[in-house]
């Protein structure tokens, strides 16, 4: 096992059993919505490494990619977990927050800068992208 977690209730447990592929961290508005006003971290996985015990409820959405999402988040306390887009079902994402181990991999890129609050601070030491870079492998 490379990775496990879940969510702030104890419903939700998970466990990755491959390496993180990478690591961003975003400011589009909608992980905004996802992170109360921040950025979130999220940790991409190949999807066929994630096993999950409990619950998970999914909510769909067009990120500002344009790509169809799917975010998962446990139904007892609300915290979210996983997001997946339907064009890159091989991927999931996990939130670095729901990580049993949080410095498991650093962001190597930040992401949506464009759409960033005035307050939003970014770490010069990694690459910072306006939109969308081009997928994960």
């Amino acid at each position: 096992m490379m990775a496990s977690g879940g969510c702030l209730c104890g419903a939700v447990r998970f466990t990755v059993d491959a390496a993180p592929l990478a690591a961003r961290q975003c400011w589009c508005r909608l992980c905004q919505y996802l992170g109360a006003g921040s950025s979130t971290v999220n940790i991409c996985f190949p999807a066929d490494a994630l096993k999950v015990e409990g619950e998970i409820r999914w909510h769909a959405s067009i990120a500002d990619s344009g790509n169809r999402m799917r975010r998962g988040f446990c139904p007892q306390c609300g915290t979210p977990l996983f997001s997946n887009a339907e064009i890159r079902p091989h991927l999931t994402f996990i939130r670095a927050g729901a990580l049993d181990n949080p410095n498991l991999i650093a962001p190597q890129a930040t992401i949506w800068t464009s759409q960033a609050p005035d307050w939003a601070c970014f770490d010069p030491a990694i690459p910072q992208n306006e939109g969308q870079p081009p997928p994960v492998a």
